[in-house]
């Protein structure tokens, strides 16, 4: 997308009343912006969104910049990937409930001094459990980007050795971490080692490993927050849930929430024409992910096409050709 297609999508937006579009195409541009190497206006658009949705307090302190990010050093660069996130929540097209359970996160971390002071620890240790491309990982990087905190990715390629006690150790060095540097700490696929401790497939390295988890994420009172995800909730321990603060569950998207991703990511094209209700009863069965995808890919098609328009059936091809890649 340009810039200058960013602008008239704002001012579509803007004309149609459309609070929630013009946010989005505004945090767009900013990462637009930030693509292409100006990042002091990314980051000023940035703010400006945040002033507008009200919510440019971080932990009590309106208008602070982002935690300085430590970039992890020694044994810690296998095991951590760090960076900031340009996503914000109303990058994603989100159900009521998910909104509300996720807005409660964001309002408990940034209040949570009060809370304290009353002896209440706000939410911090988040399980998602959903199917793949559902927004799990978005949500991670969302979180990370609302709260202003560093995103720090756990590397399993680097955290699970060979030999035993070796991944124990390694995680404890991650928890360390956890403890001194506040950020969002997620641990993606987390089935890899929160699976069953009776499992079919259970080996003693492996039983302790969890045991290991589940006593470092107990004993955890620091300032960061702690985002699990996993695709197979019926492989996790049983146990795990309740070292938990909040499991929330995601599934695929209705028609409402289809349209609105589509709509998204298609906010500097013309939807006129597009025949709704036959491309969202083609969306269903498809992720979150896949139908996005299918938007970015209709989008370059009428962009090499030299038009505005985005025409019904390219979007049932993209659809289908996204169906047939997950069949």
């Amino acid at each position: 997308m340009t810039t200058a297609h960013h602008i008239v999508a704002l001012l579509r937006s803007h004309i149609d009343g459309d609070e929630d579009r013009f946010l989005s195409v505004a945090t767009q541009l900013a990462a637009h912006e930030a693509r292409q190497g100006h990042g002091k206006l990314a980051q000023e658009l940035r703010e400006l969104v945040d002033t507008a949705k009200g919510k440019g307090a971080t932990v009590g302190r309106r208008g602070a910049g982002p935690v300085p990010i430590a970039q992890p050093k020694g044994e810690l660069t296998s095991l951590l990937a760090a960076r900031y996130s340009d996503i914000r929540m109303n990058s994603m097209v989100l159900g009521p409930e998910l909104h509300e359970r996720l807005a409660r996160v964001l309002t408990e971390q940034r209040q949570q001094e009060q809370l304290r002071a009353r002896g209440l620890p706000p939410r911090r240790k988040l399980l998602l459990v959903g199917p793949p491309g559902s927004g799990k990982t978005m949500t991670a990087a969302a979180l990370a980007g609302e709260l202003k905190l560093p995103l720090f990715t756990v590397l399993y390629d680097g955290l699970i050795g060979k030999l035993m006690g070796e991944t124990a150790s390694r995680l404890r060095l991650v928890f360390d971490a956890i403890a001194v540097q506040r950020g969002v700490y997620f641990f993606d696929e987390f089935d890899a080692i929160g699976s069953q401790r009776s499992g079919p497939n259970d080996v003693g390295e492996i039983r302790r490993v969890l045991n290991s988890f589940l006593q470092f994420l107990e004993n955890d009172a620091g300032p960061s927050l702690v985002v699990a995800a996993t695709n197979h909730p019926e492989l996790l321990d049983r146990a795990v849930y309740r070292r938990f603060d909040d499991v929330i569950t995601y599934g695929l998207p209705d028609p409402q929430i289809a349209q609105g991703i589509l709509e998204s990511h298609l906010a500097t094209f013309k939807l006129k024409t597009v025949a709704w209700p036959q491309v969202l009863g083609a969306t269903v069965g498809l992720s979150q992910a896949e139908i996005a995808r299918a938007a970015d890919e209709a989008a370059k098609i009428a962009v090499l096409a030299d038009t505005d328009e985005i025409r019904t059936q390219t979007l049932l091809s993209m659809l289908a050709e996204r169906k047939a890649a997950t069949s």
